[in-house]
């Protein structure tokens, strides 16, 4: 498949991918992730590998789009469930310790 990542065209196949990243350790993923074979790998670690660039010339956004159209799995940030917002005397006995009010 072609792709254009950091203006720069690929020629990238699943089988490429899986061979380039054999032997290379994960990082902690943060942000967006990718699983390739068992492992789950940092979208700009795998960027970095597959492009052979710097991880600030691309997009954690083109690796993704190019990764998910070779069939990985793609995972985006983590959503956070929404905090439900204290009053201040809420707030105050929180910090001292007392029984959270429901």
């Amino acid at each position: 498949m072609r792709c254009v990542i950091a203006r720069f065209p690929f020629d990238l196949t699943k089988s490429g991918v899986l061979k380039s990243m054999t032997g290379v350790k994960p990082e902690p993923v943060t942000g967006e992730s990718v699983t390739i074979g068992r492992r789950t790998y940092p979208v700009t670690q795998v960027g970095q590998v597959i492009t052979r660039q710097d991880r600030r010339d691309f997009s954690a956004g083109e690796v993704l789009r190019a990764m998910t159209q070779l069939g990985f799995t793609c995972r985006g940030l983590p959503q956070t469930a929404p905090t439900r917002a204290l009053s201040p005397l809420q707030q105050a006995s929180a910090m001292l310790g007392a029984p959270a009010a429901v």
